[in-house]
């Protein structure tokens, strides 16, 4: 996301319109490469917050289908 600070992307978490980090360390999370990708596609393509929000909802599901898998 490059020029969002850390504030900005927890925030958009909270309001449904980002994904929640992965943890990759004790303190530390990260994202995913393909949900950011398809969040920052969903952004420049002009969808609608309920559209992302909807985006962020069905790539958790596909993340947790993964998990179980």
């Amino acid at each position: 996301m490059g020029h969002r600070s850390d504030a900005s992307i927890y925030n958009a978490i909270r309001a449904g319109l980002f994904t929640t980090g992965v943890a990759i360390g004790q303190r530390s999370r990260g994202w995913p490469s393909d949900e950011v990708q398809a969040i920052n596609g969903a952004r420049i393509a002009g969808k609608t917050e309920p559209e992302i929000r909807e985006l962020v909802k069905r790539l958790l599901a596909k993340r947790n289908e993964l998990a179980l898998g």
